[in-house]
């Protein structure tokens, strides 16, 4: 599983496939993702004799970083230099290669700081503070319901991140933490200026492709450096981790810094049963329709193949974890665990008098589900629009524009002050858009819209008139001209009056459909949010009566740090799986033919490279997709490993842990020196690693 935390569609594509037989009142051993101001350094030291500092839990959170479009890195030299996955830089890779330059499959080096590249869109952010919000939130909500409730909370948020100020180069977001149980502030550092310092051929960073996905033992050489400007220039940066001199060894503590983007586990039973029996059966046949048409778009040319090559990359990953979660939610062994866990809970809340008020919050999510289903429909087939890079800008401008005209505490979700210098970001990047591939997407979209909807649907009728699905993406695309930079800053930065002049068909269209797109927006909202939010609040008020914090969060693509050890496994078949793989073993892997095919570099330096050296581990660290790019570091805050990915039995994280057979998977840092080395002969970025190990 390539453990990036992208859109909609691979927020809900974790997967379950185990069952695990916890009781529900114990964590198991390495089990959470915890928060970095809650992180449980009493029970480690219980258990391994190892006490985080508070001041080593700093220096790791100011060295690791989030990475905006889906995953975690860290910085690893004091010049800005940062590690994180080839997965998590290809959009920089596949946006910076041209016909005539295929980075994505000849790979990218900067043998020279003057080659770094600048990534089109790529943000970067440091935690930088940690507050508490949770009086001023919740007093804030209090007493309301539906749209109110909304409405507070959303001027309540956008008035806390506000309070950060207007530097541009400062994030703040209000963190919604056991089901709106806490709130956090976080205050990060943003950083917009990276650039692309080195990225493998996707055949070796990807080794293995979609067999080998899920699985362990591995062979990637899944890493990608960037480097952090400001000003034009390399940042000084004093937190950085440094690369240890021996690597890991089997049984050590190790801890795994990183962005876990969503999970689960504190779902009720009625929630889980909507996800398998209206959210998954809808769009596993969307992500696979979208699937083989891209699979036919780049089997017409090369360039195609170049151009459509990540997204069928993140589909093919797509298909198969949301396929996975699918098939958990019907195993009936595995989700009468979940009804087991609720329902111990609750009996623990029917048994405490205090918690009176509180008991009627399971139901009332249960009835929230059949609204759900009502507005299920409009939802899903406006999810749909983020892939179409061309409609997703046209739905920026609009919305932009109108909502730049109302209060900041007025304004939708992703649309303050603080939301509008991401959205003005994206829409003044020079990414290539490749208007074949678009028409072909827009015209699924469409298609897919209208099945969902019906073919009378008002909004469907609105949106094709008498056109084809494939009629209107054809002159949609034919016609636009958001594909231009200058296009796009112009009508931003016309605001209202340009939106409503533009004769831009993108434009006009998104314009006559926009009233649409917003009532589905804040019915859902007003009917499906605010009350569930509400009576999640209860569920994790009466959790913590019982638990208290002694419990971790549900991961919220925010930073968290988990620990575990290096260790092997049992399969399915009763087969012990070690922890390590080697160089040796990735030659032997090799057959010459794709997905198994090494690029020449790596053959041609075979006989330099220690054929004992491992190359990629598994541990018992705790992750989920946004892990991607995350360090595995020891005792010491060293680097140690590269997460990349977990082994099928992991997968199941998104709704619980299996202390036997969950487990991460990660390139070793020995494998990384010898390939950056010996492969790539990346001589300076090698002694930058090395001198910031002094």
């Amino acid at each position: 599983m390539k453990l990036k935390f992208r859109n909609i569609l691979v927020v809900l594509a974790q997967v379950a496939l185990l069952v695990w037989l916890a009781s529900p009142l114990l964590l198991h051993g390495e089990e959470g993702m915890w928060t970095f101001n809650n992180f449980p350094s009493r029970t480690v030291a219980a258990h391994y004799g190892f006490a985080p500092s508070q001041q080593w839990l700093n220096h790791l959170r100011l060295s690791s970083l989030r990475i905006a479009e889906g995953c975690s890195a860290s910085f690893i030299s004091p010049q800005g230099l940062v590690m994180t996955n080839h997965h998590c830089v290809l959009e920089c890779v596949q946006q910076l290669s041209t016909a005539g330059h295929n980075f994505v499959q000849n790979g990218f080096i900067a043998q020279s700081a003057a080659e770094e590249k600048k990534c089109p869109v790529f943000e970067l952010d440091q935690l930088m503070q940690i507050s508490d919000v949770t009086a001023e939130v919740q007093g804030a909500i209090a007493g309301k319901t539906g749209a109110a409730a909304s409405a507070a909370l959303h001027a309540e948020e956008a008035e806390l991140e506000k309070s950060c100020g207007s530097d541009s180069s400062t994030l703040c977001q209000v963190v919604s933490l056991y089901e709106g149980g806490v709130y956090n502030l976080y205050r990060y550092k943003k950083y917009t200026d990276v650039r692309l310092v080195f990225a493998p051929e996707m055949s070796v960073a990807q080794f293995g492709g979609d067999p080998d996905n899920f699985n362990f033992p591995r062979f990637d050489f899944d890493i990608g450096l960037v480097r952090v400007y400001e000003n034009g220039h390399p940042i000084s940066s004093p937190n950085y981790l440094k690369w240890s001199a021996d690597g890991s060894k089997k049984g050590e503590l190790v801890f795994v810094s990183g962005n876990p983007g969503g999970t689960s586990r504190q779902l009720t039973v009625a929630q889980l049963a909507f996800e398998r029996d209206t959210d998954l059966p809808n769009l596993i046949p969307a992500i696979s329709e979208r699937r083989g048409l891209l699979e036919r778009f780049n089997a017409e040319s090369p360039e195609r193949a170049r151009q459509g090559g990540e997204a069928l990359f993140f589909d093919e990953n797509t298909y198969k974890v949301i396929f996975g979660r699918e098939q958990a939610l019907l195993d009936p062994k595995f989700f009468a665990t979940k009804v087991a866990e609720e329902q111990h809970l609750r009996s623990a809340v029917d048994a405490n008098p205090k918690l009176a008020a509180d008991r009627s919050a399971w139901n009332d999510i249960a009835q929230i589900q059949k609204v759900r289903a009502d507005h299920f429909d409009g939802e899903f087939a406006i999810g749909l629009f983020r892939f179409s890079m061309l409609l997703n800008d046209a739905v920026a401008l609009v919305r932009s524009a109108d909502q730049r005209e109302r209060p900041n505490s007025e304004r939708l979700r992703g649309y303050t002050d603080q939301g509008l210098v991401r959205v003005q970001h994206n829409l003044a990047a020079a990414v290539p858009i490749y208007k074949d591939l678009e028409e072909m997407q827009l015209g699924w979209i469409f298609s897919a819209a209208r099945r969902q909807l019906g073919v009378d649907d008002p909004l469907v009728v609105k949106m094709l008139g008498k056109e084809s699905p494939e009629q209107l993406a054809q002159r949609l695309v034919s016609g636009t001209h958001l594909d231009e930079v200058a296009v796009r800053a112009d009508l931003y930065k016309g605001g209202e009056a340009a939106i409503q002049a533009s004769t831009d068909p993108m434009i006009v269209f998104v314009r006559s459909i926009e009233p649409d797109l917003l009532a589905i927006v804040k019915n859902s909202e007003a009917q499906i949010e605010a009350p569930t939010r509400a009576a999640a609040e209860r569920i994790a008020k009466a959790r913590f009566a019982i638990y208290g914090t002694s419990i971790y969060p549900d991961a919220t693509f925010t930073p968290r740090l988990s620990y575990g050890t290096v260790k092997g496994f049992t399969d399915a078949r009763g087969h012990v799986v070690q922890p390590y793989t080697t160089l040796g073993q990735l030659f032997e892997r090799a057959t010459g033919a794709p997905p198994f095919e090494l690029p020449p570099s790596w053959i041609h330096a075979q006989s330099s490279l220690n054929s004992s050296t491992p190359m990629n581990l598994c541990t018992t660290n705790d992750i989920i997709g946004g892990n991607s790019g995350s360090p595995l570091v020891n005792e010491k805050g060293e680097i140690v490993g590269l997460i990349f990915d977990g082994n099928i039995y992991s997968i199941g994280g998104n709704y619980g842990y299996d202390a036997a057979k969950n487990r991460a998977v990660a390139v070793d840092s020995r494998a990384l020196m010898e390939g950056l080395g010996k492969v790539y002969h990346l001589t300076r970025i090698v002694e930058e690693i090395q001198s910031a190990r002094q």
